[in-house]
């Protein structure tokens, strides 16, 4: 990795397969215990689904006609593409007796042109008979198991209605590493009860981790959420952009550098979004901040301990 410079998904990709990997989004119809009763109701206060996942489930489609638009969506739209995963997102993906996620991942990986899975879940909806399934995958496949912590405090994960605490979230890691799955971890930085002195302690805590990929965007505030209702009756602090970037540069630089970053921002719909909306796009997000990493001569890892390089 050049210094100055992000380890950023697009770029590790490129290099390990030559082009671009497009990854096409699946509802499968999940649910979360913390929205069925099995642990709580509601679901997580900021968490409006509709803000980040695809519209196919209206469509009540299966999923090989939803693989099917999204060939067809990026046919033209994208360059150099040499696989494409499917990409389980919407809800917890995990959380359903292993005979029916396997009905679910193999009519997926049945489709010729399906060359990995992403499985998005919570730490709490995984086991190990689940794991030898997805871990028998890679044998033919690239498997990526994206973990949804957002945040490693166990206050705010009570706040914030997930359910289950940091360590389900460690026990999950330490099940699920050494059996050539690709590990993702997504967390969340701008609670306003959370601190910038935090953050770093969260980059630190993620750094010492068995993952590969990390994912983090800044808390925002949507539309029919439980946080959008609280957010309406008494405003809270939240991160604006410059604020933000300020803090994933020091969070970046205490980060072990060979994570690789999928996400560094997030974004809804001006109509779904309360606050804070930003009008720049995620790639002119990106620039902005490897621009102001170079001003100051930093980049990912520069305060990640030497001697724990890897």
């Amino acid at each position: 990795m050049d210094i100055n410079e992000v380890n950023f998904y697009g770029k590790y990709i490129k290099k390990r397969y030559g082009g671009r990997i497009q990854k096409i989004t699946i509802d499968a119809n999940f649910t979360c215990p913390n929205r069925d009763g099995s642990k709580g109701v509601g679901g997580c206060t900021y968490c409006n689904n509709k803000s980040f996942g695809t519209a196919t489930r209206l469509n009540d489609l299966k999923i090989k006609d939803q693989l099917q638009s999204g060939f067809d969506y990026s046919v033209g739209r994208y360059k150099n593409v040499v696989g494409y995963f499917a990409y389980f997102q919407s809800y917890s993906n995990t959380y359903a007796p292993l005979s029916e996620l396997k009905k679910i991942y193999n009519e997926a990986l049945e489709v010729d042109k399906i060359t990995g899975l992403v499985v998005g879940t919570r730490p709490d909806c995984i086991d190990r008979e689940k794991l030898a399934y997805f871990e028998n995958l890679t044998k033919d496949y690239e498997v990526v198991i994206e973990y949804g912590i957002e945040s490693i405090y166990d206050e705010t994960l009570e706040r914030i209605n997930r359910g289950h605490d940091y360590q389900c979230f460690v026990d999950a890691i330490d099940m699920t590493k050494g059996r050539g799955i690709k590990i993702c971890a997504h967390i969340i930085i701008g609670f306003p009860w959370e601190t910038k002195e935090q953050w770093i302690e969260t980059a630190k805590a993620m750094s010492k981790l068995s993952i590969d990929y990390l994912k983090i965007h800044q808390l925002h505030v949507v539309k029919n959420t439980l946080m959008a209702n609280e957010y309406m009756v008494k405003p809270f602090k939240l991160l604006n952009k410059e604020e933000y970037i300020d803090v994933l540069i020091e969070f970046l630089e205490h980060l072990r550098p060979s994570i690789v970053i999928q996400r560094l921002f997030g974004s809804a719909s001006k109509e779904l979004t309360v606050s804070p909306f930003w009008p720049e796009t995620t790639f002119d997000l990106n620039n902005e901040l490897i621009r102001k990493m170079k001003e100051r001569d930093t980049y990912q890892g520069r305060l990640y301990p030497k001697n724990n390089l890897n």
